[in-house]
Formats: C-alpha cells, sequence, structure tokens
C-alpha cells in the first residue's frame, strides 16, 4: 500500500514522503492516527505543500531544542540517597526520577524515554547521562547522587534526656492519703 506522510515518523521517513507500507500498518495504523493518507493522485497534489510545512516545522523545532539544549548542557542534577559503607544505594535513581528532576530544574516535561542511562544508578557519585531531544539534538549531563547522611552535620545530635517519673510518686501520695 502507498502512503503519503502527513508528519515526519521515525523509522519510517519525512512528511510529504510517498512510502510503500505493509496493508495492516497503514490502514489500522498511519491512517486513522492521522500520520499518513492514501497515496491518491489528489493527495500526491498536495505531497509538496506537506513537504514545505514538514520543513517549517521541522526547522522551528530544531531551533527551540537548541536552545534547550543549551539550557540541559549546564547542568548538574543533584539527588541524595540513603547509601551503604561502600556507596551502594539502598534503592536507586531511575530515569523517570531523573526525568522528572531535570523537568523541575529547566520548567518543562522531558520524556524519560529520551533519556539514555546505563540503567538505574546505584551507586554514588557523577554519572553521564545522556538527552535525545530530536533526531539531530542530543546533550549530555551530569546526574550527582550523594549520600543522604552528608547532608546531616556530625556532631549536632542531641542526646536524648533521661525520663522522671513523677507520676509514680504522686501515686504514693494519693495511696498514704487514703
Amino acid at each position: 500500500m502507498k502512503v503519503l506522510l502527513i508528519q515526519d515518523i521515525d523509522n519510517l521517513g519525512l512528511a510529504g514522503e510517498i512510502k510503500e507500507v505493509a496493508n495492516g500498518y497503514g490502514r489500522n495504523y498511519l491512517i486513522p492516527q492521522g500520520m499518513a493518507v492514501l497515496a491518491t493522485p489528489g493527495a500526491l497534489k498536495e505531497a509538496d505543500l506537506h513537504r514545505r510545512r514538514a520543513a517549517e516545522r521541522r526547522q522551528r523545532l530544531a531551533d527551540e531544542m537548541t536552545v534547550l539544549a543549551e539550557a540541559v548542557r549546564n547542568t548538574t542534577l543533584l539527588f541524595q540517597a540513603k547509601a551503604g559503607e561502600k556507596g551502594r544505594l539502598y534503592g536507586s535513581v531511575t530515569p523517570a526520577d531523573v526525568a522528572d528532576k531535570l523537568a523541575e530544574t529547566i520548567g518543562r516535561e522531558i520524556d524519560r524515554r529520551k533519556l539514555t542511562m546505563e540503567g538505574p544508578i546505584k551507586q554514588l557519585g557523577t554519572h553521564k547521562v545522556t538527552l535525545r531531544l530530536s533526531a539531530d539534538v542530543v546533550v549530555d549531563f551530569d546526574v550527582l547522587v550523594e549520600s543522604l547522611d552528608a547532608e546531616e552535620p556530625a556532631g549536632e545530635v542531641e542526646e536524648p534526656t533521661a525520663i522522671v517519673e513523677e507520676p509514680v510518686a504522686e501515686a504514693d501520695e494519693t495511696l498514704a492519703g487514703a
């Protein structure tokens, strides 16, 4: 089945291109989702219009993503977590945690699937994370994981005070007066 792509589709093509796809893929996914139309003679006349619109949209997106990449490139995210003596975390820092913290920092939602990590972070220290904003814009930034115990200053822990049980003495007086 030949379809005219209305929007850019990863691993398939750019808007305005005519592609040969499997019948089920075109009929059940691309066309109902509004990503493509059947390649009829009338639709082929509109292909150039779709190409120009998509090129403008890609350019705006590339400019926006470049600005966002500069903001992310200079960012270091700080996480504090409980860790054992050898620096191994009791939990882990997941891509979802990193995406949430990055969204708070830069003020824009980040899809966790666009983050590339070597799996969840389970050690203290600095780790590199890659963010793929678009096909052309990829940026690396640091994630610093510190021990939660490092936050508490040493020597300022209050010692528990001794508890004096005075109600026992009151109870003795009540029994003596009876």
